[in-house]
């Protein structure tokens, strides 16, 4: 056989294996996902690189595959606390806090990724009540997500380092404070810092 046949018929056979093997972890990823998870881990991407239209859209793909997937609603009300857009973003915090409410077991073991992300609600319904001057819902709010998942809650994620590249203030932290604030006479308390309340990160599990 032709010498310059075989290194072609060999190229050739090399390419399509390799095209073959992207074509299966690609499709792989996709179809052997849950319904809904690709979408939300693109949805997650697309957030981190602040990119919030694709987000978004990425998070709605994942609801109509999953109607009620609980990290496509999270990361609606995340995109909508990036814009400022509070109002959206508390009623998206609202129906999912509800919804895991209703539908979490009662024991935390039998789901701990679902109770991580209700502490996880709670935390960014506390931040936006910061951020709007209502310190007395955001209290609340991070008193309902320590105690919903204390540990998980408390500390950084792999997430801050992408969104925040350095360890922001924890819910404690923050619940500390004004808990602090609010045993002072009311002409005595200082409850918005805005340098450290910019600092605040959103939660994620």
């Amino acid at each position: 056989m032709n010498g310059d046949v075989v290194r072609r018929f060999t190229y050739l056979a090399g390419t399509l294996l390799i095209v073959a093997m992207l074509g299966a972890l690609v499709f792989g990823d996709f179809f052997g996902a849950a319904p809904g998870d690709y979408y939300v881990q693109k949805g997650d991407q697309r957030l981190s690189e602040g990119q919030f239209d694709k987000a978004l859209k990425n998070f709605d793909l994942a609801l109509e595959e999953m109607p009620n997937h609980r990290g496509a609603l999270m990361g609606r009300a995340l995109v909508f606390i990036q814009r400022e857009d509070y109002d959206n973003a508390l009623e998206e915090l609202s129906y999912l806090i509800d919804f895991l409410n209703r539908t979490l077991p009662e024991d935390t073991k039998e789901d701990p990724t679902g109770y991580g992300v209700l502490a996880a609600a709670y935390a960014n319904r506390g931040i936006i009540h910061d951020r709007l001057g209502n310190h007395r819902k955001a209290l609340d709010a991070y008193i309902q997500a320590l105690r919903t998942d204390e540990e998980g809650i408390d500390g950084p994620s792999i997430f801050d380092e992408v969104l925040y590249g350095y360890r922001a203030a924890t819910v404690r932290d923050r619940a500390e404070y004004l808990a602090r604030e609010f045993e002072k006479p009311p002409e005595q308390r200082l409850l918005r810092l805005p340098e450290k309340d910019a600092d605040q990160r959103m939660y994620k599990p």
